[in-house]
């Protein structure tokens, strides 16, 4: 639905306190920076999609949603066929950061059932009970590590972006700094101060999220290690459960 379509929904009809749409989009399309004046919860029934918001990347895959609070600037890329529904909030109903949260069953069916009901209306009771649950389990549902952190520096975003461009590229932090007119020690400590990690570190989740993409895609694992720059799958494997907690078998 159009940015203007829907704000002029939330102005005219305030007793709605759920609003929802449903939108197809095809490999490879990107929704541009924007943000709402209003919270939304972003769940793929297939495809998977990557979100940039608040300084922070996320990879979505099959199973999980991502939560943008009112105001937040994000933009999406789409991985595969994307089958989006996305259910709208108020402000006063929910609150939170941006994050990433796994799609219990029971999830899965309210967010299917209220976007056939197209909204819920705050005026009927079963309306509000529906709602109530909804919220409940978004709140009660577990925040997945699907973060990567970008740093503020715009010497150290530029090297960010060139890896998330090309994750398993082989470009060494010493060509990267040259080609970004920045010292090797200045990369490091901007990482380090702005990110949390180290740039291996970083690079390394770069790689993993890169692959979440790749196995969301149905691809063996052994092919998603190697799109990952890794010539060994045990070795990939045993990376990706230090970084998700889990193996890649796990986390689909």
């Amino acid at each position: 639905m159009p940015q203007s379509r829907q704000a002029l929904t939330l102005e005219q009809e305030p007793y709605l306190d759920v609003r929802c749409f449903a939108c197809g989009y095809s490999n490879g399309t990107s929704i541009q920076p924007h943000r709402h004046d209003w919270h939304q919860l972003v769940y793929a029934t297939t495809g998977a999609m990557s979100v940039t918001a608040a300084r922070q990347s996320w990879m979505i895959p099959p199973g999980k949603a991502v939560f943008v609070p009112a105001g937040c600037g994000h933009s999406i890329r789409m991985w595969g066929s994307v089958a989006m529904r996305s259910l709208v909030f108020p402000r006063y109903l929910t609150a939170g950061e941006c994050r990433v949260i796994s799609v219990t069953p029971l999830l899965r069916e309210l967010i299917l059932r209220v976007v056939e009901m197209q909204a819920l209306d705050s005026r009927v009771a079963a309306h509000r009970r529906l709602r109530d649950l909804v919220l409940d389990e978004m709140n009660a549902a577990p925040e997945e590590p699907l973060m990567l952190p970008l740093p503020e520096d715009a010497r150290a975003l530029k090297v960010a972006r060139r890896v998330l461009a090309h994750p398993g590229g082989e470009e060494t932090l010493d060509g990267l700094a040259r080609r970004y007119g920045a010292g090797r020690r200045t990369l490091e400590r901007l990482f380090r101060a702005q990110t949390g990690m180290s740039f291996g570190l970083w690079r390394q989740k770069a790689r993993m999220l890169d692959s979440v993409r790749a196995l969301s895609a149905e691809k063996p694992v052994t092919e998603a290690a190697l799109d990952a720059g890794y010539a060994s799958v045990s070795a990939y494997i045993a990376a990706f459960k230090k970084t998700f907690g889990c193996t890649p078998g796990q986390l689909s």
